[in-house]
């Protein structure tokens, strides 16, 4: 191989992460103008889940508009389960926050209930990502929690996993504020795809 064929792979292999990492923000700039709104936090969420896997793979041209497609698939079947789902979240959090700051034996009884329990629902959150790529259209809110309640149980050690990531994220998001605005949507979804990819490569290789 020649120099001038090294270095012409070597800027196309460029170009390609350049061109990976620019679609990327653009779908993370598209996840923060649709969450804006409540109801459409869990439908973005769900778009740009839906849409990340043809962005890393490069498979599809038009990433804006096939955003948009699943935006609205994802509003008129999930939009009434995201609402119970945020409001859901916020009042776990609040309980949370309420029993670390207070005293006596009963708050460790109630926090050795409640972590466990949010770990959990993380960690079903990000198997619903996980799978959400690979269902139909027809989908409905009660099955797709099925296929990611199977896929939790099977593969319990990459979600946990994928719920320390999460976990060391939010950390380190509280210490930096501003990492919200490019990583809010992507990061989940990039946990999410991972462990939906390896657990996926294993079962081939194990069958």
């Amino acid at each position: 191989m020649t120099d001038a064929n090294r270095a012409s792979r070597t800027t196309t292999a460029v170009m390609a992460k350049v061109a990976l990492v620019g679609d990327l923000l653009m779908l993370q700039l598209l996840f923060l103008i649709c969450s804006i709104g409540i109801v459409t936090l869990v439908p973005a969420v769900f778009a740009l889940q839906r849409v990340l896997p043809e962005a890393i793979g490069q498979e599809h041209p038009a990433l804006v508009r096939r955003f948009w497609r699943q935006l609205k698939w994802a509003f008129r079947r999930f939009w009434l389960a995201g609402l119970g789902l945020y409001v859901g979240s916020i009042a776990l959090a609040t309980g949370i926050f309420f029993w670390i700051s207070t005293n006596g034996p009963i708050r460790f009884a109630a926090l050795v209930i409640l972590l466990p329990l949010t770990g959990l629902l993380v960690g079903l959150y990000l198997s619903v990502l996980a799978v959400l790529p690979e269902v139909g259209d027809d989908i409905t809110s009660r099955t797709l929690v099925q296929t990611a309640n199977i896929f939790l149980l099977r593969r319990s050690l990459a979600v946990a996993g994928g719920v320390i990531g999460l976990a060391t994220w939010l950390l380190l998001l509280v210490r930096l504020p501003t990492l919200f605005i490019v990583g809010s949507g992507l990061v989940p979804a990039l946990l999410a795809y991972f462990i939906g990819r390896t657990t996926t490569k294993k079962t081939e290789q194990d069958g």
